[in-house]
């Protein structure tokens, strides 16, 4: 097998800002994993917050090469990826996860079945997705939330943790008034202390707030957990539910934990998750970063195993270089194609414009 990379860069449509940052655009770079003429994908995005820039990714999937070389096929390769063997063992879970969806998509193609099959789902999978909100005046947010309303979104995810939690009070409120059948999702990113959230959530539970994410800093599992307890609405773990110990810990002591692929390791370790959280009590989240329609189909193959769905990161992109999940109108789905189902879309940049007098123009040499 043979492993190419590309990087690119993806640019947000509109900045997004949460508590801790303000997102423009994200480094993915992109795997391809090559066998016996079919070539299976995966995407893995660089981010701050996860210690994870392109050029690290690229530095271990480089080292990944010799390793992998020497798997017969990809069939081999997976499984010994998927029980943690050498050389898949020491991956950081962004990079372990782009080459697990390379070589799903592949086994998938060798096998002409979806990937969902693979995973023991024989029918289509179809998810409406939450769409994020970030950090807006009220006005604004309101103008954005009756947009995606009117779009198809049944589910809105508002981003909080201002200087003045009232700004965000007011925020939620005005997206309520103008989607007033959507379900509301908060996420702080963990900008409140203990105190302000218990004191905020009953607040925000009134104004329609149905579930609040990682409303404390991550670190202290226990007081999250003494906050869910006392909480109206349920709370999902996000920053503290890195992996599978950490869900674990949290298990039956929060409401849910969000699990992202980049984040736990890939496909593979959420189905972990899913089966040790099994009869506790606390149900899944599916999350993501900012990345292309290609980053985010493993987890939308996965999307049935979830009671909440959070896979907007390609919707928030001004172009998205994959296609083939949809959810521009509130619901993911996964593609009736082979592996993970995505295809490439042409850049912008790379279509020639037509010569002078309407004849196509001539492809550089």
């Amino acid at each position: 097998m043979r492993l190419d990379l590309r990087t690119v860069r993806l640019r947000l449509a509109e900045p997004l800002r949460i508590s801790r940052a303000v997102t423009t655009e994200r480094d993915a770079v992109h795997f391809a994993v090559h066998h016996g003429g079919l070539t299976g994908h995966g995407e893995a995005v660089a981010s701050a917050y996860l210690r994870l820039p392109a050029d690290r990714i690229r530095c271990e999937a480089d080292a990944l090469r010799p390793g992998l070389d020497r798997f017969p096929d990809p069939e081999t390769a997976l499984v010994e990826l998927q029980r943690g063997a050498v050389p898949f063992k020491e991956l950081p879970a962004g990079v372990l996860a782009a080459v697990e969806a390379a070589l799903l998509d592949l086994v998938g193609k060798r096998a002409g079945a979806p990937v969902h099959q693979l995973l023991g789902r024989l029918a289509p999978v179809a998810a409406g997705t939450a769409r994020t909100i970030g950090i807006e005046p009220p006005d604004r947010a309101a103008v954005l939330a009756a947009r995606l309303v009117a779009a198809g979104f049944t589910v809105l995810k508002v981003k909080a943790g201002s200087a003045d939690p009232a700004d965000d009070l007011a925020r939620v409120r005005a997206v309520r008034e103008h989607a007033p059948g959507a379900r509301l999702l908060l996420d702080p990113n963990g900008a409140w202390t203990a105190s302000q959230a218990q004191r905020l959530i009953p607040a925000f539970a009134a104004a329609g707030v149905e579930a609040v994410e990682q409303p404390i800093p991550a670190g202290t599992p226990d007081v999250l957990a003494a906050v869910a307890e006392r909480s109206p609405v349920p709370v999902i773990a996000d920053e503290d539910a890195v992996d599978h110990e950490d869900a674990c810990r949290l298990a039956g002591r929060v409401h849910g934990v969000n699990l992202k692929l980049a984040k736990c390791g890939g496909v593979h370790q959420v189905l972990r998750i899913h089966a040790a959280l099994g009869g506790s009590g606390t149900e899944v989240m599916l999350g993501c970063l900012a990345a292309s329609s290609l980053g985010i189909a493993p987890a939308v193959h996965l999307a049935d195993r979830a009671r909440w769905i959070d896979l907007d990161g390609h919707l928030l992109l001004a172009h998205d270089p994959w296609q083939g999940i949809g959810g521009a109108d509130g619901t993911v789905r996964t593609p009736d194609r082979a592996g993970l189902g995505v295809l490439p879309v042409p850049d912008p940049a790379a279509v020639a414009r037509p010569a002078p007098g309407g004849a196509p123009a001539a492809a550089g040499r």
